[in-house]
């Protein structure tokens, strides 16, 4: 069992950063791939960034402007998110899966709950 918390949004204005925490329970954090999804009002829940053991990799949204990153000995995953726009305004979820896992939100078996991003324009 893994227990996801985030940490980190907030309200930001655009060309801005951020940088999300989410801090997991549980041991192997090493074995998990850890995924970052946000959902914005009336729209379905969208990849951002994962990463695995051996590789990371990004939603086209966000690719040259979000980076993904983990600490195993801390039990973290950090999303550095930076020239920010409106249009990345969401709830932020972790999520984790053991083994390997890609962009599709099916394919994560923990989840937290949420961290609000905003960005004003």
């Amino acid at each position: 069992q893994v227990q996801l918390v985030e940490s980190g949004g907030g309200l930001v204005q655009a060309g801005g950063s951020l940088r999300l925490s989410c801090a997991a329970s549980g041991r192997a954090f090493s074995d998990y791939t850890v995924g970052w999804f946000r959902q914005a009002p009336g729209k379905e829940r969208e990849f951002v960034a994962g990463i695995s053991s051996v590789s990371r990799f990004y939603g086209d949204s966000v690719k040259g402007r979000f980076t993904i990153s983990r600490s195993n000995a801390r039990n973290t995953v950090a999303l550095q998110m930076n020239t920010l726009n409106p249009e990345d305004t969401a709830i932020y979820y972790c999520a984790a899966n053991y083994g390997l896992a890609g962009s599709r939100r099916t394919e994560y078996t923990y989840w937290g709950q949420g961290t609000q991003v905003t960005v004003s324009s």
